[in-house]
Order: structure tokens, then sequence, then C-alpha cells
């Protein structure tokens, strides 16, 4: 069974920074593909950042510059560096994983609140 448990989110002021971490189980995640996606109040999820398993990473415009995913194999980890954090950042970050077949996420972990005040 896939398992992925974010942890890192909380409350800052704009201007600030985050690490994201997102620990995975269950499946091989050296071959996976990660991803970051958030979604805030009354809007759909958005793709945030993705990392496949040879570290070529892509990034959605409003982030470029700003976050940096990054992916450690030993620990199945998948993280999500964050800088100079914009209120329109606000929104619950979730973790996915899909195998390199794959074209949608295939699992999700529960997500972690990030806050970024004005």
């Amino acid at each position: 069974q896939v398992q992925l448990a974010e942890s890192g989110g909380g409350l800052v002021p704009a201007g600030g920074s985050l690490r994201l971490s997102c620990a995975t189980s269950g499946s091989i995640f050296s071959i996976n593909v990660m991803a970051w996606y958030r979604q805030a109040p009354g809007k759909q999820r958005e793709l945030v950042a993705r990392i496949y398993s040879g570290g070529t990473t892509y990034y959605v415009d409003s982030v470029k510059g700003r976050f940096t995913i990054s992916r450690d194999n030993p620990k199945n980890t998948v993280y999500l560096q964050m800088t100079s954090l914009k209120p329109e950042d606000t929104a619950v970050y979730y973790c996915s994983t899909r195998r390199p077949g794959s074209v949608d996420p295939e699992y999700w972990g529960k997500g972690t609140q990030v806050t970024v005040s004005s």
C-alpha cells in the first residue's frame, strides 16, 4: 500500500521561507514521478512542481525562481523549498506520486496547510 505523508507547513510572513517534506512508503520511489500540488480556498487544485526520476524538474510560472523541488531517493522523500513567499501562495499543499507510464497522479497525501500573512 502506497502512503505519502506531508509535513513542514505553517504560518509565515510574506517574504519568508518554508520547506515541505513528503515521506513515502510502499512504492518504488526511485522511478516514480513526484509532484507537489496546492489548493487554495475556492480554487481548483493546481500543479506547483514536478520532479522525474532522473532529476528533471518542472515548475508552474508563478513559483519559478522561488520554489525548488528535490528528492532524496535513499530516504524515499521529496521536498519543496519555498522562498520569498507571497500571500497568494496560501493553500493546502499536497504531495503526489505516479508511475512513469501513468498520466495522472495515482496516490496523494493528506496535505499540509501553508499560510502566508501579508
